[in-house]
């Protein structure tokens, strides 16, 4: 190769997640200062934002480390760095043959620079989801997946809720971080659905909008000039507050969802009265029956999850460790390894 004395090429990196023509400072220096701006492709994002700044842009056969370097052969000192607009698909493999070029050929090749214009903000790979989902629900897409309805993926959500509870209690990191996908996708599946609705239509943003609002408005203490010392007193502002949003329910258990598990029901039923001071009802009898049937057994489980709330206990969850040990305790008897 021809020896490049004082030549400069410059790798300008961008993310496809923001909009083009967002560019750091640094970025729109190199590009105004640069002798050439080479592209590998005309429909390249950033391309006909750079040409509306005033910057010539050059579209170029698809690159190779040498042919890079071989583009600023001949070109007269003080021409100025020849900029590279990356790919937005990172030009794999690229800046990694440069770098071995820059090793085997010192001397012989331009100074390589890597200027990153624009970067991912934090939660910027939701909007790959975004499209993913869009993907395989639009025409051309997964024929499984453009059936689907909110009722059809019930059963999914309740699987997947489940599975992640699972991995909380048994500490496994790696799980965790997969069924927590797992239930992103279903908050996302169940929003690209919506959009299609024909008269009540909304999308993932409607949803997040919402949800932002919601905890804006239910977190005075941190986003207004509300005073809370302490969770307790943060979980009664909430409480009000949420009280003074549903002020049109009737009861207390109003929107008490009635397709919980029927423990889990139960608890939550108990939660809403003992949080409302409700006296209207007395507790169920917590004794032992000489004979169980359904009525009793029923009587006896909703006095155990009112004792379990008033004692601090997650009943549900104290049920599904409870019986984690007895599966453990049969498959001990049995001569099996713990799972």
């Amino acid at each position: 190769m021809t020896n490049l004395p004082g030549a400069k090429l410059i790798l300008l990196t961008t993310t496809h997640r923001v909009a083009p023509g967002l560019l750091s400072w640094p970025a729109w220096e190199a590009l105004r200062s640069a002798g050439r701006v080479l592209a590998a492709d005309e429909g390249h994002p950033q391309v006909a934002a750079v040409r509306q700044a005033g910057v010539e842009v050059e579209v170029v056969a698809p690159a190779s480390a040498p042919a890079l370097a071989r583009t600023l052969t001949g070109q007269p000192a003080g021409a100025g760095a020849t900029v590279w607009l990356g790919s937005p698909d990172g030009d794999p493999g690229l800046t990694d043959a440069l770098a071995r070029l820059a090793v085997e050929h010192a001397g012989e090749v331009p100074e390589i620079e890597v200027l990153p214009g624009s970067y991912d903000l934090p939660g910027a790979r939701l909007l790959d989801l975004v499209s993913v989902m869009d993907r395989l629900r639009s025409p051309g897409g997964c024929p499984w997946d453009a059936e689907q309805t909110h009722a059809s993926l019930v059963k999914y959500l309740v699987e997947e809720a489940y599975e992640l509870v699972e991995a909380i209690e048994e500490e496994d990191r790696e799980t965790l971080r997969e069924e927590l996908g797992d239930v992103l996708l279903q908050v996302f599946f169940h929003s690209r659905i919506a959009e299609e609705h024909p008269t009540d239509a909304f999308s993932i943003d409607d949803v997040a909008g919402d949800i932002v609002e919601k905890l804006m408005y239910r977190h005075p203490h941190v986003f207004g000039d509300a005073q809370a010392e302490g969770a307790a007193e943060v979980e009664a502002n909430w409480e009000a507050l949420k009280a003074a949003e549903k002020s049109g329910r009737e009861s207390v258990l109003d929107g008490v969802p009635a397709g919980l598990p029927s423990l889990a029901y139960a608890a939550k039923l108990v939660s809403r009265v003992r949080r409302a001071g409700f006296t209207g009802v007395p507790d169920a009898p917590f004794e032992l029956p000489a004979e169980l049937t359904a009525e009793s057994a029923g009587t006896l489980l909703l006095a155990v999850a009112q004792r379990a709330h008033d004692a601090g206990v997650d009943v549900d969850a104290a049920l599904r460790a409870a019986a984690r040990g007895y599966r453990e305790a049969v498959r001990a008897a049995e001569g099996l390894k713990p799972e």
